[in-house]
């Protein structure tokens, strides 16, 4: 993300999201401190942002939502200047800042943090009936921390969140000290991994804490207590979701996985760097929303190890993550991930054929279909290359970019050298034409890796 001019750009440039994101720099880690008052949703905090440029910068800009910056340094200097948009904090260090250079940023900033509008609805900082949730996909991050708002550019984070003592504080990655002063409570999470602000997230409520030690990581479980019986009995099927998705996809990517299950109703579940976000209504006791929870733990993979380079390619998140419900339904045998596949194929002929997979423009990135023509996708690759190479090539791409970004060009490439085989015109069909073209004649598909 190379910005045009050396006063760097007020966008990383990309056309989903013209507005978020910034050029000239890119983050190496976050560390944000936050105290927070539930009962009166005031945010006081300070974030230290260490950072390297990609060109001289004379300035440059974060994104931030309604939250006001109140002191900014640029490695300790006092005579750092700065302004703010709605949108942006744009920062003038006291003396430019080399092509290269490694600099430290801090900002003091506050105020009553909210969700903010967008063409997906509300996204970010949202207060629940008694508690806070964080859901930022695709531009919410900027209404809690000040960064840089692009999928691209990934950091690792040091989270730091003090609220009243009743509240559970659940974060990224691991938590390394938890303490209560004077009725407050303070815990402290670290995410060493590379994560994209869109999955950083901090989830407060009045919630029990279960853990669940498994041979792939440790799974822990956030969830009001008197929702706990239909927690245990519908995430049941995730000790072996773990392990089989561990077998196809690979070894499963963090130390930890948290489910968080909120006392309030949720539109859909929600993926987090190492978490998933469930609403009360996600849980029936009945297993109700196993595909659902497939489908989150799947972002694992695909999302949160493997990023996006651009919104754009978003079908490489939600047509695996997709597809991982059918192989999870094949697995535990119910019907076959090509029984599915027919049904959704038929359903989609029905509905209109206007969009392209590979770049669905900003209004329907979201947009069920992307995400059932994105699953028939790859299951068109297993139908084509066959069942060893195709179970090869989720395992190798999983490895290869492990913690890297990635685009559909790279994925094409990729297949391509993996199978020595040019599938162009499978990709080109499947991908980038509106016309829904026909599956591939069925092969014999059967359950894959029962441990």
């Amino acid at each position: 993300m190379r910005a045009p001019t050396s006063a760097g750009a007020h966008t990383a440039g990309d056309p989903y999201l013209p507005r978020s994101g910034n050029g000239g720099y890119s983050v190496d880690s976050y560390d944000l401190d936050l105290r927070y008052r539930v009962a009166t949703n005031r945010l006081d905090a300070k974030a230290v942002i260490e950072a390297h440029s990609t060109q001289e910068l004379s300035s440059f800009s974060l994104d931030l939502v309604r939250l006001r910056a109140g002191k900014v340094r640029v490695d300790g200097a006092r005579r750092t200047r700065f302004t703010q948009t709605q949108t942006k904090l744009i920062v003038t260090p006291e003396k430019p800042i080399a092509e290269g250079e490694a600099f430290t940023v801090e900002i003091e900033y506050a105020g009553s943090p909210a969700p903010r509008r967008s063409v997906w609805g509300l996204v970010g900082w949202e207060e629940l009936t008694d508690g806070v949730i964080v859901a930022s996909q695709p531009s919410g991050s900027p209404t809690w921390f000040p960064c840089n708002d692009h999928p691209s550019d990934r950091a690792s984070y040091r989270i730091r969140v003090s609220t009243e003592e009743p509240y559970t504080v659940v974060a990224n990655g691991t938590l390394v000290e938890h303490s209560f002063v004077s009725g407050r409570g303070t815990w402290h999470y670290e995410c060493p991994e590379p994560t994209a602000t869109y999955l950083a997230t901090v989830q407060i409520g009045r919630y029990t804490r279960r853990r669940l030690e498994l041979p792939e990581a440790t799974v822990e479980f956030d969830f009001p207590r008197e929702l706990e019986s239909r927690v245990r009995a519908d995430f049941a099927p995730l000790a072996e979701m773990v392990g089989f998705f561990s077998v196809v996809f690979g070894p499963y990517p963090f130390e930890q996985y948290r489910v968080i299950v909120t006392d309030d109703e949720l539109e859909i579940p929600l993926e987090a760097q190492g978490a998933a976000i469930f609403g009360e209504n996600h849980v029936d006791g009945e297993g109700g929303s196993e595909r659902l929870i497939a489908h989150e733990l799947a972002h694992q993979w695909f999302g949160n190890s493997v990023g996006l380079a651009g919104w754009r390619h978003i079908w490489l998140n939600e047509g695996f993550a997709c597809y991982a419900e059918w192989l999870w339904s094949e697995h535990a045998g119910r019907e076959s991930a090509d029984t599915l596949a027919r049904r959704y194929h038929a359903g989609l002929r029905a509905l209109p054929q206007d969009l392209i997979v590979s770049d669905p423009g900003a209004a329907f990135m979201f947009d069920d279909r992307i995400y059932k023509r994105g699953a028939l996708t790859v299951h068109a690759l297993r139908l084509t290359v066959g069942e060893d190479a195709f179970f090869s090539l989720l395992r190798a791409w999983t490895d290869q970019n492990r913690f890297g970004v990635v685009t559909t060009d790279d994925f094409r490439a990729f297949v391509a050298e993996q199978t020595g085989t040019d599938l162009g015109a499978l990709f080109t069909a499947w991908l980038d034409s509106e016309v829904l073209p026909d599956l591939p004649s069925r092969r014999v598909l059967g359950p894959r890796a029962r441990r």
